[in-house]
């Protein structure tokens, strides 16, 4: 069973960031290619999000785990709510409900302006 240390360091990590990732890899080094998709799928987005590497990190796995009770990564989190992977929020994307969710995460925080890559 994970420990109360390591759920509280998640739970602190989750209310600092409006949109946080849990996965394998950095969102400069993704490890997997799920992980490298969901980075992708909120790069185009324009939000600013964070990704938190667990690969290697047994422990915070098995708690955010428990935490979740979804056994794979990655694991989004928006607004301090638990959303599954992009599998889940593709659809929310496509039907309008995620853009409802972020206008609303981000209407009181400076939204920085995305960065367009022209090459």
């Amino acid at each position: 069973m994970p420990n109360d240390a390591i759920k509280q360091q998640i739970t602190d990590e989750v209310a600092a960031n409006p949109i946080l990732v849990y996965g394998k890899g950095t969102k400069d080094y993704p490890r997997c290619g799920f992980t490298a998709e969901t980075i992708e799928f909120f790069g185009r987005l324009g939000y600013p999000f964070e990704v938190i590497d667990v690969l290697e990190d047994m422990p915070k796995r098995a708690a955010l785990t428990e935490m979740t009770n979804w056994p794979t990564l990655p694991k989004i989190f928006i607004n301090g709510t638990f959303y599954g992977d992009t599998d889940i929020l593709a659809p929310m994307a496509q039907n309008g409900e995620l853009a409802t969710i972020l206008r609303a995460t981000f209407a009181d925080r400076p939204v920085p302006a995305p960065v367009i890559n022209l090459r």
